[in-house]
């Protein structure tokens, strides 16, 4: 089995850089596992059941990391460094208006993908999950990057904050990140960035809420794939996902930190050439080879 857990530590790197960069860690994990597939049981449809639970529960890792950069961001109690606060005195004092405003529009961005994932969440698996979709999603949205940058390079952005975001512009974005639950390869970065910047949102600002948004999308999608998850967990099977969480968590924290860097002098592009050249050397492989 220690072959498994090497597996897991490259699976948890992959999710770690591709989870937060806009090239989709899903599409990666699920192209991965065509070279490099765990095996943790003998029984096909339980390995199978398996795989499937770990690339959404390994997100986990990923997730605490935004918590942790983000804490002072992402946490609506405290009195201290609480400007506005829900009333002067008692326990209104100790409610930061601000972030509870902000978690509000990011329940309503999360709605969209929420209801569909709840609804549909089997039938897209045995339908999209496959390198062809990977393929093409790469590649589509990896056009639209370079597009929707070129478009955007003259223009001033309207949104520079994460208050100024509406509820409306939120909802926007949540439509957006709806088209990466449909399609794997999208990604859910990727698909929320495009969207906000096509509505005027600064770099900084998307990035940052689509992190935001990452934290309840994928606790509900790691919850429904635990849920749904019969298989049974024995010892190895919890050392395989904690091990890939850990890394994953690790990775990280140094890959949101760099991305935070990068587009304060940068664009976007980059890694839309990056996911149209992966997506043709999907589809070649797939066509000529296997």
């Amino acid at each position: 089995m220690i072959w498994e857990y090497i597996k897991s530590i490259i699976l948890g790197i992959v999710e770690g850089i591709t989870e937060w960069l806009p090239v989709s860690s899903t599409g990666h994990l699920i192209l991965v596992d065509e070279f490099l597939q765990l095996k943790v049981s003998s029984d096909t449809e339980v390995n199978d059941a398996f795989i499937s639970m770990f690339n959404v529960v390994i997100q986990l890792g990923a997730i605490l990391a935004v918590v942790i950069i983000f804490w002072k961001k992402l946490f609506p109690f405290g009195k201290e460094n609480n400007p506005h606060p829900l009333q002067k005195d008692g326990f209104g004092a100790y409610i930061k208006m601000d972030i509870m405003q902000m978690w509000f529009k990011v329940i309503v961005a999360c709605l969209p993908a929420a209801v569909v994932g709840v609804l549909f969440d089997e039938w897209l698996d045995a339908h999209f999950y496959n390198p062809w979709v990977v393929a093409i999603a790469l590649i589509t949205f990896g056009i639209a990057f370079i597009v929707v940058e070129n478009w955007n390079k003259s223009k001033k952005s309207k949104i520079t904050k994460i208050a100024d975001l509406t509820y409306q512009t939120a909802l926007i974005i949540g439509a957006f990140q709806l088209i990466a639950a449909i399609f794997p390869g999208t990604s859910r970065s990727g698909a929320t960035i495009v969207g906000a910047l096509l509505i005027g949102v600064s770099r900084t600002v998307a990035a940052e809420f689509t992190f935001y948004l990452a934290v309840p999308v994928m606790f509900g999608a790691s919850l429904l794939k635990i849920i749904k998850y019969d298989g049974g967990f024995d010892s190895t099977q919890l050392a395989i996902l904690g091990i890939g969480m850990i890394v994953a968590f690790v990775v990280s924290i140094f890959v949101i930190k760099f991305l935070m860097d990068y587009i304060k002098k940068h664009d976007f592009k980059v890694f839309g050439w990056y996911r149209i050249v992966l997506g043709i050397l999907v589809l070649g492989y797939f066509t000529l080879i296997k």
